[in-house]
C-alpha cells in the first residue's frame, strides 16, 4: 500500500510502498476514503523537518532537554548514534481520516465489515490507503454525511474540546485568537451554543470567512474593530472567555487575551503558541488559564486508545470517542458546516506535491482533503435526480376564472420588496393590494400606509384563510421561502416567490408535494431577468440557431456590507444558493433548454465560484461568480457565441450582436438599468387575472432550483452533477 511519510533529519517528503498493516484483536481494518491535512500541525511539522540541526533543537528545547539527560546517562556517542537513527528515519503524517471497514479484529462488535467510519490518531489515521484503529479511536459515520465531511471528525473533536473547556454559556461573548482550521472550527461550535464570537487574524480572506461561519466581527490583531466589538457586545467587560487557537512564537495572542478578557476571565489554549504571560495582567484580572489536551479526556493514555478501556460515563461524559461522535453529529444535522473550509481536494497520488505547494505558500488553504482511488462514494460523478411535477393528484386543479382585479397579499416588507416589487404595483390597473403580513407590527403598518394596503397583520392565516386574496407574494428571508410556498399553495392562491425558491432537495420537495397535494401548480419565482426589455431584444436580434452555444456571465458580486444577513450562511444558504438561480435562468432562457449537467469549483475560502452547465445538444454556459472584483466595475456581463453570431450584454445597460456582416448596437438606456422586474410582475399579474399559463413554466422553475442546489453537491464531491430526469 501507499503511504505519506517524512524523513525529519533531511525533510524529505515521500509517498512510499509499505507493507499493509494486519487486523489485530481490539480494532479494525480501514481503507481510507478521505484524510485531511491539518494545515497548522502538520505543516509545522513539515517546516520543522527542513530546519537546520539548530534550528531543529531551538523549535523543540523539550527533546534538547533529552538529549542533555541523555547525554549525561549513556555518553555522547550512544546518545549521537541514538538521535541520529531516529532522525534519520522516516516518520508518518496525518490524524484525521474518513474510510470504510475492510476488517475487523477480535472483540469488536459495534461495526461491521463495509461501515463507513470516521477514524483518530497521529498513529493510527495516517495518510495511508489502509490503517489499523483501535476501537476508540473510530466512530461510526452518521447516515447522510459524506466522507470528505466526516474526515474532519478528529480536528473538528479538537476544537469541540476546547469550546467544552471554555465551559461557554448562552449569551456570553468569546473572543477566538487565530482563525485557521481549528479557530473556523471554534467559531462555529460556540454560534451554534448561542455565543457570540470576534475574531482575530491577520488575513482578510479568513476574517470574512469567520463573519459567513457566525462571527459577529473579525478583524486584524491590531485593528480597532476587534476591541471595540467587544466592548460594544460586553458593555465595556471585555470576554468572557478566550481561545487562542494560532501558532507562532510571538507573544500577541496572550497579550490580547489578556487585554481584551474581563475580569476574572478564561482564557483557553488550543493551538501552538508562545505562553509567556504578562504577569501583572493576568494577575490583576485573576485570569482562568486553561489547556484544551487534544481530542479529549483518553488522549495519550495507553489503555484508553490502544487497550480499548473507555471511561465510565457517569464519570467522564465526552471522551475522545464521544467527542468525535458529537462532532459528527453536528456536522450531520447541519449545526456545523465544513465544506466553506475546505479549500483543496488533492488525489492521494499527488501526496507530495500538495504537501510541497502548501509549505511554499503556492497553495494558500483552511484545510486540504486527499482523495483516495475506488474508496471515496463521491468519487463517481453524483447524478441528482430532478423532482417530478405531478399536478392535482389528491385534488382537482384550482379554478382560474378571468377576474376584472385581482387581490394580492404581501407576506414580507423588506427593502427588495418595498424598493424592486410594490413601487411596479402600486396604482397600477386592475390590482388591489390585499393584506400585509411582517413580523413586527410596525413594519406592517409602515407598508401599509405608503402602498396603499387594505389591512396589515402580523398573523399569515389571516391571508391564507381569505377567499377575496388572488395571489401571494413571498418576499422574506431564504430560510422561509420553501415553507410558505408550500402553505400558500396548500391554501389555493396563486404564488410569486422571491428567489431562491428552495435551500434544500428536501424543501424543493416540500413545494411539489404541496402542488401534487392541491393541484394548484400557480407558481412563479422572481428570476426576472429573463423579462429584461433589452435582453429580450438582443435574443430577437440574435435570432434562432441550428449548432450548439457557448455563454459566458461574469458577477462582479463584490464584497457583502459587515453585518448582512447574507453572511448567515447556517440558516440563510451560501450567497449563490440565495442569487445563483438568476444567473442559471438566464443562460437558460437565452439557450432556449434547461441545464442537465452541473460542475463547480471554489477557490480557496469558497467565496468565489465557476459553475459550468451544461445544456442538451451540447450548449454549455459558464457562470464566473467573484466577489475580488473592483466596485465600479460592472455587476454582470455576458456573451453568447453560436453559428458564427455573437451577443453581448453590458450590465443591462447595452447590448449588441454581431453576425459577421453587421452589428447591431442598442440606444444606452437613458435612465437606471431594467432588469425586468416591472415587465415579470405585469406578466404575473396578467396570468393571475387571465387564469392564463404562468409565465415560466413550472418545470423549468424546478430545474433551474436543482442546478442552482447542485453547485453545492458538485464542490462537496469536486465531480460534475448529472441532473437526471426523475424515474
Amino acid at each position: 500500500m501507499k503511504q505519506v511519510v517524512q524523513n525529519y533529519r533531511s525533510g524529505e517528503l515521500a509517498l512510499l510502498d509499505v507493507p499493509a498493516p494486519g487486523c489485530k484483536p481490539g480494532g479494525v481494518l480501514v481503507r481510507s476514503a478521505y484524510s485531511l491535512i491539518s494545515t497548522g500541525t502538520e505543516l509545522m511539522k513539515v517546516s520543522e523537518a527542513g530546519l537546520s540541526m539548530v534550528g531543529k533543537a531551538r523549535s523543540r528545547p523539550d527533546q534538547v532537554a533529552k538529549v542533555v539527560q541523555s547525554v549525561a546517562t549513556n555518553g555522547v556517542p550512544a546518545t549521537y548514534r541514538k538521535v541520529m537513527g531516529k532522525l534519520d528515519s522516516w516518520t508518518p503524517l496525518g490524524y484525521s481520516l474518513c474510510g470504510v471497514v475492510e476488517q475487523v479484529g477480535d472483540g469488536i462488535d459495534d461495526v461491521s465489515v463495509g461501515d463507513v467510519v470516521a477514524c483518530a490518531g497521529n498513529e493510527h489515521a495516517l495518510h495511508a490507503e489502509l490503517n489499523w484503529v483501535p476501537k476508540n479511536l473510530y466512530t461510526r459515520v452518521p447516515d447522510g454525511l459524506a466522507p470528505r465531511h466526516a474526515a474532519f471528525g478528529t480536528v473538528g473533536s479538537i476544537a469541540l474540546q476546547g469550546v467544552r473547556r471554555g465551559e461557554s454559556q448562552l449569551g456570553e461573548v468569546a473572543l477566538v485568537i487565530g482563525l485557521g482550521l481549528i479557530g473556523q472550527l471554534v467559531v462555529q461550535l460556540l454560534a451554534a451554543s448561542g455565543v457570540r464570537v470576534v475574531g482575530v487574524d491577520p488575513d482578510p480572506a479568513r476574517c470574512e470567512l469567520a463573519e459567513r461561519m457566525g462571527a459577529v466581527a473579525c478583524g486584524d490583531p491590531g485593528s480597532p474593530t476587534v476591541a471595540a466589538s467587544v466592548a460594544e457586545l460586553t458593555g465595556g467587560h471585555g470576554a468572557d472567555q478566550v481561545y487562542l487557537a494560532a501558532g507562532g512564537t510571538g507573544n500577541e495572542p496572550v497579550e490580547l487575551a489578556a487585554r481584551l478578557s474581563r475580569d476574572r476571565g478564561r482564557v483557553v489554549d488550543i493551538g501552538k503558541c508562545s505562553l509567556d504571560l504578562p504577569w501583572n495582567a493576568y494577575y490583576e484580572k485573576e485570569l482562568d488559564v486553561r489547556f484544551s489536551r487534544s481530542y479529549g479526556p483518553g488522549r495519550y493514555d495507553p489503555e484508553y486508545e490502544l487497550e480499548g478501556r473507555d471511561y465510565p460515563i457517569g464519570y467522564v461524559r465526552w471522551t475522545e470517542r464521544r467527542n468525535l461522535a458529537c462532532f459528527l453529529d453536528l456536522v450531520a444535522r447541519g449545526r456545523v458546516d465544513v465544506e466553506p473550509l475546505v479549500s483543496h481536494t488533492a488525489d492521494f497520488d499527488d501526496a507530495v506535491e500538495t504537501y510541497r505547494s502548501l509549505e511554499g505558500g503556492g497553495l494558500k488553504a483552511v484545510a486540504v482533503l486527499f482523495r483516495y482511488a475506488g474508496q471515496a462514494p463521491e468519487a463517481a460523478a453524483p447524478e441528482l435526480a430532478l423532482p417530478a411535477v405531478r399536478r392535482g393528484a389528491a385534488a382537482p386543479s384550482v379554478a382560474r376564472p378571468r377576474k376584472a382585479s385581482v387581490r394580492l397579499a404581501f407576506v414580507g416588507a423588506g427593502n427588495y420588496a418595498t424598493s424592486m416589487l410594490l413601487p411596479h404595483l402600486t396604482g397600477r390597473d386592475g390590482v388591489e393590494l390585499s393584506t400585509v403580513v411582517t413580523t413586527t407590527a410596525l413594519s406592517a403598518a409602515n407598508a401599509k400606509r405608503k402602498f396603499g394596503f387594505t389591512e396589515a397583520t402580523t398573523e399569515l392565516d389571516a391571508v391564507l384563510d381569505d377567499p377575496s386574496v388572488d395571489a401571494v407574494f413571498v418576499v422574506t428571508r431564504h430560510s422561509s421561502h420553501a415553507e410558505l410556498t408550500r402553505r400558500a399553495l396548500l391554501a389555493g392562491k396563486a404564488v410569486f416567490v422571491e428567489k431562491p425558491l428552495a435551500l434544500t432537495e428536501d424543501e424543493l420537495a416540500g413545494v411539489l408535494a404541496a402542488v401534487e397535494e392541491s393541484g394548484n401548480d400557480r407558481l412563479q419565482v422572481g428570476f426576472n431577468r429573463r423579462f429584461a426589455p433589452l435582453l429580450q431584444e438582443a435574443r430577437q436580434r440574435f435570432g434562432d440557431r441550428t449548432g450548439p452555444a457557448n455563454l459566458r456571465y461574469l458577477v462582479n458580486a463584490g464584497r457583502l456590507e459587515h453585518g448582512s444577513w447574507y453572511l448567515q450562511q447556517a440558516t440563510q444558504g451560501s450567497r449563490f444558493a440565495g442569487e445563483g438561480g438568476h444567473f442559471i435562468d438566464t443562460a437558460s432562457r437565452l439557450l432556449g433548454a434547461d441545464p442537465v449537467s452541473v460542475y463547480a469549483v471554489a477557490s480557496p475560502g469558497g467565496e468565489d465560484l465557476q459553475v459550468v452547465l451544461g445544456y442538451p445538444g451540447g450548449s454549455t454556459a459558464t457562470v464566473s461568480y467573484l466577489t475580488n472584483g473592483p466596485a465600479g466595475f460592472p455587476k454582470e456581463t455576458l456573451d453568447l457565441m453560436a453559428d458564427g453570431r455573437a451577443l453581448r450584454l453590458d450590465d443591462f445597460v447595452r447590448a449588441s450582436v454581431y453576425d459577421g456582416r453587421r452589428r447591431w448596437v442598442s440606444s444606452r438606456l437613458p435612465k437606471a438599468r431594467d432588469k425586468g422586474q416591472a415587465a415579470q410582475l405585469a406578466a404575473f399579474v396578467r396570468a393571475v387575472r387571465t387564469g392564463g399559463p404562468m409565465p415560466v413554466p413550472l418545470e423549468s422553475l424546478v430545474a433551474t432550483t436543482a442546478a442552482t442546489l447542485a453547485v453545492r453537491t458538485g464542490l462537496a464531491s469536486g465531480t460534475p452533477v448529472t441532473l437526471a430526469a426523475a424515474r
